[in-house]
């Protein structure tokens, strides 16, 4: 099992009550349809992931334009590197692309987890 800490569960938790615009697009858009169990603002040792997908080892985040800046792409490195320790891997999407081009980012997701748009659960 994968350790987390347990001092930042009401920081996902609040997380989870208030996601961006971009993450409820992807999350109701997609990956509330996978056929997997995707976790929302999960806790993965020290850190909240946006979205993960356990039965896949992948982590998805929604990075807005912050990350661009020096000290988050540090920090993002140290996080991407903590996690690869569990393999888990790591997609990276930011605002923009979810926003203006949101298919491109779900056939992207749909192949790393091996998944095609009619393996998606039905919306009826």
């Amino acid at each position: 099992m994968i350790p987390y800490n347990r001092k930042i569960v009401s920081t996902a938790r609040t997380l989870r009550k208030n996601m961006t615009p971009e993450e409820k697009h992807l999350w109701y858009d997609l990956l509330k349809l996978l056929p997997f169990n995707v976790r929302r603002q999960h806790n993965i040792e020290n850190y909240i992931v946006d979205f993960y997908i356990a039965e896949k080892k992948i982590v998805i985040e929604v990075d807005g334009r912050q990350h661009l800046l020096p000290q988050h792409l540090e920090a993002d490195a140290q996080r991407d590197n903590a996690l690869s320790k569990w393999n888990i891997t790591v997609l990276r999407y930011s605002n923009d692309s979810i926003q203006n081009n949101f298919s491109e980012v779900t056939a992207d997701i749909l192949k790393n987890i091996g998944l095609k748009f009619s393996d998606l659960k039905s919306t009826k």
